[in-house]
């Protein structure tokens, strides 16, 4: 049977402090060496790191040279360095190693692969799987590279009889063949993960019917005997809560236009003291986009040899998983499919491959993303100088398609608002952030802590943003920006909009559950601030059509401005337009401040067309809040690929067949963040 990988892996290789008390030549004057003489005797072979000498008199010395100076700059395995410079494959790599040290390469066919989740997780992460027969010693089938290949040549050195229970697997082999033996049994365990862990902060154990049925009750009740005893006051007090909300809400956006956020600090690690960092990519029916998404991760500015990057797709997307095999993937990236069992969702998604994830630091990117090449040095530099209580940093999200159409448009204007003006300050203030869904990035044992992504959440990372506060993380917001693609059409922003405001609902709903809870972790401030922010844009977006019908009935009956009938109606009506048109203009406003910031001005159709796009806003509302219930894990799927520059991007990508790098959107009115007429 297949054994537990973490703890059987240290018998050959977890000896970390006796291999720094030995020289790294050591294990060259083993029995492994013996193995190879022609390699023993090279003049060159004693000042090579172990893991190149197997590629003497197999590669050009300069090139072995070349990956020698390199793997010392980079803190990284000599091999590793050749394979991501493309000088050999990995499959080249895996038989000169094994002839080195006179091991089996063992086909992936042949891989006992474990079927139980927490051992498929242990090998994926530490490329160690064992058998244990009955009756004789455990076997190791063994994904070595780089300082994994020292420590084994000086394990065979101490123990020449482990060659017989040691054989080699090429590690892309090894990955593919556990997700497939054990990918249904990962995929059961990401669903069943946080529900089991802390079940009232998963979506999964919410009953959407049942708890708002229980507010109706609570605050429908007494409320529906308020207006029937006294309508006029029942309707101002009404109408005086909902105020204090709406305002709250205007007043901490308006406040954050006046908080000018510094620059983000310069990079300072060097190439050596960066960790190897996983960019975890959900894709969903996103053919068209692929050739665009490679070759822009393809352009981050990170040593290929410490990036770990999946294309996460679901098994059954024929479309994309056809689109990612008709190029020629570089070494650090590769496909992780994700089995139908579960809510179909991209947290789902998510989750199971974080098993396969080996980086100490994650981030999440989408189909259509284009970052900033240098954004995971900068948001390193980040969670360095916010210190251990950082947990996450958010890079800011821009909308690179404004010019498409008015709803791209003011889609721009609201993403620079929301990421550009908004989310420093709260930053800065400590508060809770509800995170974007994408360019967010973590440590990994934070991640593991708080459970991951919920499965059952439409918008995870809102949720995720609340658990990591509530455990008493930090998040910080840097200024290194990610260029996205605004939907183009009303159709498809509506779909988004609507499982955005859904998933906001059920965010509230799953956290409320324990009010006094929810205060207790968070403090009362920073509780509110999340209820304003959360509870205030779809609250607004719900009752907008009924104050705009009020404003409109007022006009058609000529009494603006006119004296009321009574003192409840006059105050009624007073601030119903208040809210109205404070909530217009704060939006107005701090639109303004954001697209300023991006060095863009809003033209007219952005800012006369704020009372529309609020109504779109509440037709997304009055959707999410039937869909949540209705169908509360549905997930809509935005389709991206369609803006007019990406289109001619990745159509120009593959006449070329190039995976060349992706650059910045010029400041150009094709690419900016903008909000133009």
């Amino acid at each position: 049977m297949v054994g537990d990988a973490r703890s059987a892996g240290k018998g050959w290789a977890g000896r970390r402090t006796e291999e720094r008390n030995s020289p790294e030549r050591s294990a060259a004057h083993g029995p492994c060496a013996t193995l190879a003489s022609p390699v023993a005797t090279h003049p060159h072979a004693e000042a090579l790191p172990f893991e190149l000498r197997p590629f003497i008199g197999h590669l050009p010395h300069d090139d072995i040279q070349a990956a020698a100076r390199r793997a010392r700059r980079l803190g990284v395995g000599g091999d590793q360095v050749l394979i991501a410079q493309g000088t050999t494959d990995a499959t080249a790599a895996t038989g000169l190693l094994a002839a080195h040290l006179g091991l089996a390469v063992v086909d992936p066919d042949g891989i006992a692969a474990p079927q139980d989740a927490a051992t498929a997780e242990a090998v994926l992460r530490t490329g160690v799987c064992v058998e244990s027969p009955a009756g004789t010693r455990p076997r190791f089938t063994l994904a070595a590279r780089g300082r994994d290949v020292r420590r084994l040549a000086l394990a065979l050195r101490r123990d020449p009889a482990l060659a017989g229970r040691v054989r080699l697997a090429e590690p892309g082999a090894l990955r593919r063949t556990v997700m497939a033996a054990a990918g249904p049994v990962l995929a059961q365990a990401a669903v069943a993960r946080l529900p089991a862990r802390d079940p009232l902060k998963s979506a999964a154990t919410l009953d959407p019917k049942r708890v708002l049925g229980r507010i109706a009750l609570v605050v429908g009740l007494p409320l529906a005997a308020l207006l029937a005893l006294a309508p006029e006051q029942g309707v101002l007090l009404v109408q005086a809560l909902l105020s204090l909300v709406f305002l709250g809400w205007v007043s901490l956006r308006l406040a954050a236009c006046t908080y000018d956020p510094p620059a983000d600090l310069p990079p300072t690690l060097d190439d050596r003291q960066l960790p190897v960092y996983s960019l975890l990519v959900p894709l969903y029916r996103e053919a068209a986009s692929v050739p665009h998404l490679v070759a822009a991760l393809g352009a981050l500015d990170y040593p290929p040899e410490k990036l770990d990057i999946k294309l996460v797709v679901e098994a059954d997307d024929a479309g994309t998983r056809a689109a990612i095999a008709a190029l020629t993937l570089p070494p650090h990236m590769e496909e992780v499919p994700v089995p139908a069992i579960g809510p179909r969702t991209k947290p789902k998604a998510l989750a199971v491959a974080l098993a396969a994830a080996r980086g100490s630091f994650i981030a999440v990117y989408d189909a259509e993303d284009l970052p900033e090449p240098d954004q995971l040095r900068r948001a390193l530099e980040a969670f360095r100088h916010g210190g251990p209580n950082v947990a996450c940093v958010q890079a800011r999200l821009a909308i690179d398609n404004g010019d498409d159409s008015w709803i791209a448009a003011s889609f721009a204007a609201e993403y620079a608002a929301q990421f550009d003006v908004l989310l420093p300050m709260l930053s800065a203030l400590g508060l809770p952030i509800l995170l974007g869904g994408t360019s967010n990035h973590f440590r990994r044992r934070v991640l593991d802590e708080v459970g991951g992504w919920d499965p059952f959440n439409v918008t995870e990372d809102a949720d995720l943003g609340i658990r990591l506060a509530r455990a008493g993380w930090q998040t910080r917001v840097i200024s290194s920006t990610t260029f996205e693609e605004a939907p183009v059409s009303t159709r498809a922003w509506l779909g988004q909009r609507t499982r955005w405001l859904k998933g906001w609902a059920q965010t509230l709903l799953v956290h409320l559950r324990q009010p006094k809870a929810l205060m207790a972790d968070l403090g009362v401030g920073p509780a509110l601030a999340l209820l304003l922010l959360a509870a205030g844009p779809f609250a607004a977006a719900l009752v907008h059509p009924f104050c705009v019908a009020l404003l409109l009935a007022d006009m058609l009956r000529g009494v603006i401005g006119l004296p009321r009938g009574s003192l409840a109606e006059a105050l009624t009506s007073a601030l119903t337009f208040t809210t109205l048109f404070a909530g217009y203009a704060g939006t107005a406003a701090i639109t303004w401040v954001g697209l300023r910031r991006r060095a863009r001005v809003p033209g007219l159709k952005v800012v006369l067309g704020i009372p529309f796009y609020w109504l779109l806003l509440s037709a997304a509302a009055w959707r999410a809040l039937f869909e949540l219930l209705r169908r509360p894990h549905h997930w809509q799927k935005t389709e991206h690929g369609v803006a007019r520059h990406r289109v001619a991007q990745a159509a120009a990508l593959r006449r070329s067949g190039s995976m060349g790098v992706a650059k910045r959107p010029p400041a150009g009115p094709a690419h900016a963040a903008s909000a133009k007429a």
